[in-house]
């Protein structure tokens, strides 16, 4: 909390809120210890910064009320963005559900096989989700997240939206018959718009977009601008 204090710039009214629910290093940087955050001198991601511009960011743990009478985490959001997020919940998935149909905009990056460096080992809890983990909601949103194991390593250009957007090792989303939705599948299964009740998600699966410490940074924002862009449109 006192992270986020401290990166407000007194235009936060100017800007529509976002909740952030990710595992990876986008907020703030990857680091040993919380006291370590506290004086860290890097600078903060390029994905937080360039996001923190355009909205009133802000993290979020859960997505359900942490108890009986809580207040919804989910009530006050237009716009969602969910990267790589940890498995949800029975109740999360409840919850995020009814807050799409009921309006919600989403962008999800769902990957099946991230690429991006840790400094985390595997099976450490603080190392972002290695692959998503969110059969359940896509699967009652009519989609299914496929992996092609003999794709080759390295990352490669897809159009999408009139935008360039670097992946490596990337999903395929499917859509499946029967399901209570209305998705598009674009970029060759890359992504997947759904109209699902008064809402809409735009699901991504791949996240190598979101990679730090970057060479062409100015292409990935302009990508990531227009993900955003097409994700929380009316």
């Amino acid at each position: 909390a006192a992270i986020a204090m401290n990166r407000s710039d007194g235009a936060v009214a100017e800007r529509p809120r976002l909740g952030l629910f990710t595992s990876l290093p986008i907020y703030w940087n990857e680091a040993a210890e919380i006291s370590d955050l506290l004086v860290d001198h890097q600078s903060p991601p390029w994905v937080g910064q360039f996001l923190d511009k355009r909205y009133r960011l802000q993290p979020l743990d859960l997505l359900e009320p942490e108890g009986a009478g809580k207040p919804d985490p989910l009530r006050t959001y237009s716009f969602l963005l969910l990267a790589q997020p940890r498995a949800l919940s029975a109740a999360e998935n409840v919850a995020l559900d009814r807050w799409v149909r009921a309006g919600g905009r989403l962008l999800l990056f769902a990957d099946p096989l991230l690429t991006a460096e840790s400094i985390h080992p595997i099976g450490d809890p603080r190392r972002p989700q290695d692959a998503v983990l969110l059969s359940p909601i896509l699967s009652h949103w009519g989609l299914e997240l496929e992996f092609d194991e003999g794709q080759p390593n390295g990352e490669r250009p897809v159009e999408l939206f009139g935008a360039s957007v670097p992946v490596n090792l990337a999903g395929r989303l499917v859509a499946r018959d029967g399901a209570d939705s209305d998705c598009a599948i674009l970029g060759h299964g890359l992504a997947a718009r759904c109209r699902i009740g008064n809402g809409m998600v735009l699901i991504v699966a791949d996240a190598a977009l979101l990679d730090g410490g970057v060479s062409d940074l100015r292409a990935r924002e302009e990508a990531l601008a227009v993900m955003l862009g097409e994700a929380f449109k009316k």
